[in-house]
């Protein structure tokens, strides 16, 4: 269907109609027996009437808000959630009887408040009714202010909210907890010409007088309090039609026509997903709303009925947006919109189950980019999500899938690759075993038996073994409950009669405790001879299986399981061989498998890198994509070395080279969907190494940008921008600085700015620091400004930080703070990394809140020993090639 007219959101003349919710809700009830609550049992919300009154030019904010409390046992008083915000009167008005007025107590570290009414709450329903006031924050926690420039170049300023997890309680005093399931309705006093946008459509809109106007949404389904959403601004909304439900994009003014591409994909997936999860939408609308700035730990939330997305991940600019972002935006909207059913209708009981949330929409994205894209073959970043994983689960610091949390800082820390991609392979490898049919039905099944409650893990894991898939439960648990990756081994092959006999082995990948006892997991193989039939087994410990057919084989078919195969080495020599003739899939799988088995020492590097140099320049563009990452993991593991870097370049440039020329450093008509994804690859590998003729080309179209500013647009923009950029002196560091003052908007002003942290110059990287604490880049970029310098000079970034902490801090996420040092620093192979980051943890953190710290240390130690290990034959493997 065509874009709609763009409407304001508050036209009082024509609401939406507030659908009644597809089933039935039940009444309050507050945890079950044995889910973690940090607050007293006893007392649950059932509704909240919630009014704001936002001051966004002094960052502050009012509230009044009514809560239907039902207290099930006496309790001495009522304790709910609250950060960041002063009470001023409370009163408890019983079902039948007089209110009575209660005082107020702000536990600041416990982040509550204790409504104290002077005896002991009884047994009843109640009216619970707050007025407060709170802080609007500059940072995506609870009420947050994004400044901005408009298309007129006028500053603006709108707010949003970010609520997950555990920040709802900024906003207003409340059971912030995913098992306290309420209805909400919420009402905003704003400025009469701007567009506030709810969860729900707009019930009424009216005129207050003094310019103002009070603004009532729609009561919303029932829901976790982190699901809540409000946003208010000079904004505009373009909506479609998906059968029953309106779909949405919001942004600033005069951009909608940019949101095109996200409202296109809103409207194909939502049909898709009502019929696979068997359960429409519940809500009349659904929108996306786009947010200036950016985030340096999130890009979109998944606030029932309004998305919030940072426009870096939704809108598009001919100018400068890739190929590769345009499928980021589709993607990243399909995870949203899976969460609206997989979180939001149904929600884990407590975080520990976060990744039921997280997982599976990383799946479902995944899966229905696929089926509506079939030409972007996404399928195959499976492969890249599941490597993802895998390098936190074979470090010791990794932690289970179902994770046990018990504080808040847990919570803030559990959002990490584990929980998201480790819980797409897992749920990969389990449909895979279902099958198809069987997990879909298992899916209905778990949506329709659970709407608008809360679950466990083992929920979902009854609902699709009770739909046909025996023996997936035991599977499941092995690998939810327990952390680490099983490493298959062939331990011997042989051809009789026509098959080929594995025997297998089954032990524990690890890069950093070898000498542990291997954990057990029931492993479901798949394997098959090249061109021959798949066969399947659920490996216990040791056993054997027969393939039809001889010759080459593969573990691991179709990569859907989540487990490292360790070959005999002639069998990879086999694959090498005949790699053209398999499958993208398993291409892709075996180059990022055997690459981490020769990390870990499990064997050669070598072997590794023959499978790299065996992927053809004229076979599939989406696997050769994937080839320049290998290259540049091997120039970086050649660090402090430039003869043998010299030598990496060289045999990269030998290889690639060739594929370049022939698609060229621009578009063609008629060109394959792969190969836009290539060209950024092959571009951005080989200028980081320095090829000259690719570096040559980036300065003759930075160059031309004096007589023409149109030189450098398309996809590849960022691209050239950031090869010149790294390579910057004084000179084109200044230039790139001008570039992002005079930006046409603030999304590719935030781009440029970025930039300007990725010189390998020392001296570029100081000074990209010093302006990083200037008010000029932005409150929101100037954290992705540290963030690059620490990719190019990690201890100058962690240095820097630690000596403005005050002053970083400010810049970034207040749930992100005990990350932030980690994630400066991890890429570093110093050991006087290690060192730093612990003092650092140390003084600051508590033992919740250092794990992240704790994993970056494991890595930099295992960087170190493993460089150490690799140079020599990785050095002589390139020196080998001509």
């Amino acid at each position: 269907m065509p874009l709609s007219k763009i409407l304001p959101f508050l036209m009082a003349a024509a609401p939406l109609a507030i659908a009644a919710p597809a089933l039935a809700q039940t009444a309050p009830a507050g945890p079950a027996a044995g889910v973690t609550t940090q607050l007293p049992r006893g007392a649950a919300p059932s509704h909240y009437a919630i009014e704001v009154t936002p001051d966004a030019a002094n960052l502050k904010f009012t509230g009044k808000v009514t809560i239907d409390v039902t207290v099930a046992a006496a309790m001495p008083a009522l304790v709910l959630n609250a950060a960041d915000l002063t009470v001023s009167s409370v009163t408890l008005t019983p079902a039948k009887g007089k209110a009575i007025t209660g005082t107020a107590k702000v536990d600041a570290d416990a982040q509550t408040v204790s409504l104290d009414f002077g005896k002991p709450v009884q047994p009843g329903s109640y009216k619970l009714t707050m007025v407060y006031a709170g802080i609007i924050n500059q940072q995506a926690n609870g009420l947050f202010a994004l400044d901005y420039t408009d298309n007129e170049g006028a500053a603006k300023r709108a707010l949003f909210t970010q609520f997950e997890a555990p920040d709802a309680r900024r906003f207003v005093p409340s059971f912030d907890e995913p098992s306290y399931k309420a209805t909400f309705d919420l009402s905003a006093v704003v400025p009469a010409g701007q567009l506030a946008v709810g969860n729900m459509p707009v019930k009424t809109s009216k005129d207050i007088g003094g310019g103002k106007k009070l603004v009532t949404f729609g009561t919303s389904p029932k829901m976790s309090s982190y699901l809540l959403f409000f946003g208010l601004g000079e904004l505009d909304r373009a909506t479609k039609m998906a059968g029953n439900t309106e779909v949405g994009v919001i942004t600033g003014r005069g951009n909608t026509g940019k949101a095109q591409l996200a409202l296109d994909a809103s409207a194909a997936i939502l049909p898709y997903y009502n019929d696979y999860f068997g359960v429409p939408f519940p809500l009349p609308k659904l929108d996306n709303v786009a947010g200036p700035g950016q985030s340096q730990f999130f890009s979109a939330m998944e606030n029932w009925g309004a998305i919030f997305t940072f426009e870096r991940t939704l809108l598009v600019d001919p100018r400068f947006t890739s190929e590769e972002t345009k499928r980021a935006i589709y993607e990243v909207a399909a995870h949203e919109m899976a969460h609206q059913w997989f979180g939001d209708l149904v929600t884990m009981a407590w975080w520990d189950d976060l990744w039921l949330n997280e997982g599976f929409a990383s799946w479902m994205a995944t899966k229905v980019t696929d089926k509506l894209n079939p030409e972007w073959e996404a399928l195959l970043s499976r492969v890249d999500g599941r490597e993802r994983a895998m390098s936190l689960d074979a470090l010791k610091t990794t932690h289970p899938v179902v994770q046990k949390i018990t504080t808040v800082d847990q919570v803030n820390q559990a959002f990490d690759a584990i929980t998201y991609q480790k819980g797409e392979a897992v749920i990969t490898m389990l449909e895979g075993y279902a099958g198809e049919d069987a997990w879909k039905a298992g899916i209905q099944s778990y949506m329709k038996s659970h709407a608008y409650g809360n679950t466990v893990t083992d929920d979902l894991w009854k609902a699709v073994e009770g739909a046909g898939a025996k023996g997936l439960v035991s599977i499941a648990h092995d690998f939810t409950s327990q952390p680490g990756i099983p490493l298959v081994k062939v331990e011997s092959a042989q051809c009789q009669g026509g098959n080929t006999i594995l025997t297998l082995s089954q032990g524990e990948y690890s890069r950093d405790a070898k000498d542990k006892a291997p954990l057990k997991w029931n492993v479901p193989v798949k394997a098959q001879v090249q061109g021959g039939e798949a066969q399947r087994l659920i490996l216990q410990g040791n056993g054997q299986i027969t393939l039809p057919g001889c010759g080459a084989y593969v573990i691991n078919a179709g990569q859907t399981g989540y487990y490292r195969s360790l070959y005999p080495a002639a069998n990879i020599q086999a694959l090498a061989k005949g790699f053209s003739q398999l499958s993208s899939m398993d291409q892709t799988g075996l180059m990022a498998d055997n690459f981490q088995l020769a990390l870990g020492g499990y064997q050669p590097i070598g072997l590794a890198l023959d499978l790299v140099d065996a992927v053809p320049v004229t076979g599939s563009p989406a696997v050769l994509a994937e080839v320049p990452g290998y290259l540049k993991s091997s120039y970086d593991m050649l660090e402090g070395d430039a003869a043998a870097q010299a030598k990496v370049a060289a045999y990269a440039s030998a290889k690639l080279t060739p594929a370049l020329t022939a698609i060229g450093y621009d578009a063609k008509a008629g060109e394959g969907p792969q190969v836009p994804v290539l060209r950024t690859s092959l571009v951005a590998t080989l200028g980081s190494m320095g090829d000259k003729g690719v570096v040559a080309e980036a300065n003759r179209r930075f160059a031309a940008l004096a007589t023409n500013p149109a030189a450098l647009d398309g996809p590849l923009r960022n691209v050239w921008l950031g090869i010149i950029a790294q390579n910057a002196d004084q000179a084109t560091w200044d230039k790139l600085r001008v570039m992002a003052k005079g930006a046409q908007s603030d999304l590719e002003k935030s781009t440029l700015y970025a930039l300007l942290g990725k010189a390998k110059d020392e001296k570029l990287g100081s000074q990209a620091l010093d302006l990083a604490l200037t008010d000029e880049p932005g409150k929101t970029t100037s954290a992705a400004i540290i963030g690059q310098v620490g990719v190019a000079h990690p201890m100058l970034a962690v240095d820097y930080v630690l000596a403005h902490k005050a002053q970083y801090e400010a810049l970034i996420d207040v749930s992100a703070r005990s990350q932030a040092l980690a994630r400066l620093g991890g890429g570093s192979a110093d050991p006087a990394m290690v060192t730093k980051l612990d003092a650092y943890a140390t003084q600051y953190l508590t033992p919740e809140s250092r794990k992240v710290v704790d994993r970056s240390i494991a890595a930099i130690k295992t960087r170190i020993e493993t460089r150490s290990r690799l140079k020599a034959p990785t050095a002589a493997w390139f020196a080998a090639k001509k």
